[in-house]
C-alpha cells in the first residue's frame, strides 16, 4: 500500500529548523563579533599594553652609591664592581643541600659562606636572589658558564660592592651598609609611593654612621631598562632606558689624618674623644675605641665575625662618642665655676681654707691632696684641682639651681648632631628623681647627695660629645654652636655644593666677662697645673682641665689603689681642652676608660692632636709608643712633618683594608655607676 506524506508539513518543519539554525548562527557570529569589539576597541589599549609586557620586561637600574670624603678630599667610601654567584630558592628543582653540595664542585664555596646564605634565607622570602659567592674571579665566572645548564635557578650577576678603603678608621661614623631586612622592608613600604619606586631593585641601604643618616643624598635616583625577553623569560635585547643617577658626594667635616693618629694613640685602650672646630660646630675627629672593620658587613656579615664582635667585652660595636655616657670628674669643675659666676654665688677672690676634705652629715669628703690646698681661690681651685672648693659650691648652690645654669651647656641633653643614636647622659635634678624612682623614700633628693655633684662624680653622666660642645662653647666665648659631621653634600650633576650650616644654639651661656675669668684658669692648667707636663714646650698657648672620674665607690677611710682593683673597676683617665687661646680652632674632649690619671693618660694624646691640626706635626714612632702606654715623656720627642708621616692622599694606610678593585672617585661605655668621689683631679 502506497503511504501517502504531507509534504507541505515536512516543508514546513524543516523552514523552521532552517531559521532555528540560521538564527543560532548569526547569535554565535554576533557574539564573536561583539567580543572581538569589546577586545580590539574597548581594550585595546590595555591588552596591547599586556601583550607588550609579555614581549617585554622593566627592569630597574640601581644606582651607584654616593662617595664619602674627608674635608680634605680623602675617599672614605667607594664602590667597585665584581660577579657574585645567587640562588633563587622558588626556581630550584632539586634540594638546596644537593644544589649547593654540587655547586661546590664547580665553584669552591667555604663554609662561611653556607652560614651567611643560610641567614639571608632565614631573613629574605623564597623569590628573591640570594648570594651564595661574592666576589668571584673570571676564572670561577668561566668554569660556571660552562656549567651553569646544571643548575637552574642559579645565576651569575654583576654586583656593586661598597669598600671602606681605610678598614677600621672612623667606622663608627662612616658606618656601613648591609642587606635590607624585613624590618626595614616594613619601613619602606610606609614610605610614599615616589620614594619606594626609587627603592626598587636596591637590596643595600645604610645601616649606622653617615651611611644611615644620609641614606637620602647616598642612594641616587633608580634608572629603568626595557629589554625584549625570549618565551623562557631571558633578556634578548634592550630596547630603551633611562640610566640611574649616581648618589651625591657627602664630605664629612673630619679630618681622617687626624682621626687616624688618635686611634693610634689610644691604642689597645678602650675610650672616646670628639674634637670641634669651636666657631663651627665641625666635627674635626670623633673617635670610638675600640672599633671594627665595616668591610664585614658589606657581604653579610659571618657568624664567627659577628659573635666576636657583639659578644667581646670590649664592645667594639658601641660608638663611645655618641652613646657611651661617664661621670666628667673634675672636667666639670670650670663649669660649675661659671655657673658660681653667674649666680652670684661666687667671686674670682673669694677664698676658702682647705683641710684636705668636708665634713657634711658626718661623712667625711676628701680631696685628692693630703692636707689640702691651703686657701684656694676659684683660679687656684681651677688650675690645681681642688675638690673641697667644689663639695662646698656645690652645697651652697644646691642641685636644681646646678641643672639650671649647666644644663645650657648642654649636659643632660641631646645635642642634635646629624647621625643618629645619641645618648642624652643625665644632669639630675630633684624633679628627675621624683620621675626616675617609685618609691617615696627614692624619690627624695637628699642633701649628701649634692656634694659630689660639685665634683663630676654622683649621678653626673655624660657624653664626650656633650662634653666636647661644652668645652666648644666656652673656647667660643660663649656661643654653642650645633656639631655636625657632615661638610657639604655636592650634587652629582651639577657639582654645585650644599654646604652645612652652622648653626647657633640657643643664647650667650654667660658673660664674656665671666667666660674670660675661666678661660684665664684654663690656661693656668696647661702652664702650671695638673697638665702642665704634657703642654711644657708647645709653641701655642692652650687651655685645658684633667678629670679623673671614678667608677666605683670607694668605702670612707680607705685610700684608693688600682693595682688591687680590677682593670675595669680603676678610675676613668678624661682630658678638655682647646687652641689656640687666643684664637681656638679646636677643642676637644676625651676620656681612657679605667686609666687612671687625666693628667698622665688623656692630656699627651690631645698635646700631639694639638701639634698635629696646628703645626703639622706628627710624633716620632718611639714617643707614639710611649703615649699608647701612658708613659709619654716631656719635652716631647721627635716630630717629623705630616707629609713625611702619611701616605697620600685617598691611599689607605698600612695595615688598613683595601678594596677589592680600585674605583675612581667619579665612578662612584659604657655608663659608669654614680658614686662618692674621692678623687677626680
Amino acid at each position: 500500500m502506497t503511504e501517502l506524506r504531507n509534504v507541505e508539513a515536512d516543508l514546513s518543519r524543516f523552514r523552521v529548523r532552517v531559521f532555528v539554525a540560521s538564527l543560532a548562527v548569526l547569535v554565535c557570529f554576533l557574539l564573536l563579533a561583539s567580543r572581538l569589539v569589546y577586545l580590539q576597541v574597548f581594550r585595546h589599549t590595555d591588552l596591547s599594553e599586556q601583550a607588550e609586557n609579555n614581549r617585554t620586561a622593566i627592569v630597574p637600574v640601581v644606582p651607584n652609591r654616593g662617595l664619602i670624603l674627608d674635608r680634605n678630599g680623602v675617599v672614605l667610601a667607594t664602590n667597585f664592581s665584581a660577579y657574585t654567584l645567587e640562588i633563587t630558592p622558588a626556581r630550584l628543582k632539586v634540594g638546596l643541600d644537593k644544589l649547593v653540595e654540587e655547586l661546590g664542585q664547580v665553584v669552591e664555596i667555604q663554609p662561611r659562606d653556607k652560614r651567611r646564605f643560610k641567614k639571608l634565607l632565614e631573613e629574605s622570602k623564597n623569590f628573591e636572589s640570594l648570594p651564595i659567592r661574592t666576589r668571584l674571579t673570571d676564572e670561577e665566572v668561566a668554569r660556571f658558564a660552562a656549567n651553569s645548564w646544571r643548575f637552574p635557578g642559579v645565576d651569575i650577576k654583576a654586583r656593586l660592592f661598597r669598600s671602606y678603603p681605610w678598614g677600621e678608621l672612623a667606622s663608627h661614623v662612616i658606618g656601613y651598609i648591609g642587606r635590607v631586612n624585613q624590618a626595614e622592608k616594613k619601613v619602606i613600604e610606609e614610605w610614599p609611593e615616589e620614594k619606594q619606586a626609587n627603592y626598587r631593585g636596591t637590596e643595600y641601604i645604610g645601616k649606622l654612621g653617615v651611611e644611615q643618616s644620609y641614606e637620602d643624598q647616598l642612594h641616587g635616583i633608580t634608572g629603568v631598562e626595557q629589554v625584549e625577553t625570549s618565551a623562557g623569560g631571558r633578556a634578548v635585547r634592550k630596547l630603551a632606558s633611562n640610566p640611574a643617577t649616581p648618589g651625591h658626594t657627602v664630605v664629612m667635616s673630619i679630618d681622617i689624618k687626624l682621626q687616624k693618629l688618635i686611634e693610634d694613640l689610644y691604642g689597645d685602650r678602650r675610650g672616646a674623644l670628639v674634637a670641634l672646630d669651636p666657631k663651627t660646630g665641625e666635627v674635626l675627629a670623633f673617635v670610638s675605641k675600640p672599633t671594627f672593620d665595616p668591610n664585614l658587613f658589606v657581604d653579610g656579615i659571618d657568624s664567627e665575625n659577628w659573635i666576636a664582635l657583639n659578644e667581646s667585652l670590649d664592645k667594639p660595636l658601641l660608638n663611645r662618642a655618641l652613646r657611651g655616657t661617664y661621670p666628667p670628674g673634675s672636667t666639670y669643675k670650670p663649669f660649675m665655676a661659671l655657673a658660681a659666676l653667674e649666680t652670684g654665688k661666687r667671686t674670682p677672690q673669694q677664698s676658702i681654707s682647705d683641710p684636705g676634705f668636708f665634713m657634711f652629715g658626718g661623712h667625711r669628703f676628701r680631696d685628692d691632696k693630703e692636707g689640702g690646698h691651703g686657701s684656694v681661690d676659684m683660679y687656684k681651685s681651677i688650675v690645681h684641682s681642688c675638690d673641697t672648693y667644689y663639695y662646698i659650691l656645690a652645697n651652697d648652690m644646691g642641685v636644681d639651681l646646678m641643672h639650671d645654669n649647666l644644663s645650657k651647656y648642654g649636659f643632660g641633653s641631646l645635642t642634635g648632631i646629624d647621625i643618629l643614636g645619641e645618648s642624652r647622659g643625665l644632669l639630675p635634678s630633684t624633679r628627675w628623681k621624683k620621675a626616675a624612682y617609685r618609691k617615696p623614700e627614692q624619690q627624695k633628693w637628699y642633701a649628701g647627695e649634692t656634694i659630689s655633684l660639685g665634683i663630676g662624680q654622683g649621678y653626673n653622666n655624660f657624653t664626650m660629645l656633650q662634653l666636647a660642645l661644652a668645652t666648644a662653647t666656652v673656647a667660643n666665648d660663649g656661643v654653642k654652636m650645633k656639631p655636625h659631621l657632615v661638610q657639604k653634600v655636592i650634587d652629582v650633576v651639577t657639582r654645585a655644593p650644599t654646604s652645612a650650616v652652622h648653626e647657633v644654639v640657643g643664647e650667650r651661656v654667660a658673660k664674656p666677662e665671666n667666660i674670660e675669668i675661666i678661660r684665664k684658669a684654663l690656661v693656668g692648667v696647661n702652664l702650671e697645673g695638673t697638665s702642665a707636663r704634657s703642654f711644657a714646650g708647645a709653641p701655642y698657648t692652650s687651655g685645658g682641665k684633667t678629670g679623673t672620674a671614678q667608677v666605683i665607690a670607694i668605702k670612707q677611710g680607705e685610700k684608693y689603689n688600682a693595682a688591687s682593683i680590677d682593670e675595669r673597676h680603676r678610675d676613668h683617665a678624661l682630658f678638655m681642652a682647646y687652641a689656640p687661646a687666643e684664637d681656638p680652632k679646636i677643642a676637644i674632649a676625651m676620656i681612657v676608660e679605667n686609666a687612671g690619671f687625666g693628667a698622665q693618660n688623656s692630656a699627651p694624646i690631645v698635646r700631639r692632636a694639638f701639634d698635629y691640626y696646628l703645626m703639622g706635626l706628627y710624633p716620632s714612632a718611639e714617643d707614639l709608643a710611649a703615649v699608647k702606654l701612658g708613659k709619654a715623656t716631656t719635652p716631647i720627642g721627635k716630630q717629623r712633618g705630616v707629609e713625611a708621616a702619611w701616605p697620600a692622599a685617598g691611599t689607605p694606610a698600612a695595615g688598613a683594608s683595601a678594596p677589592v678593585s680600585p674605583a675612581s672617585a667619579a665612578a662612584a661605655a659604657v655608663p659608669a655607676s654614680a658614686a662618692v668621689k674621692t678623687s677626680a683631679r
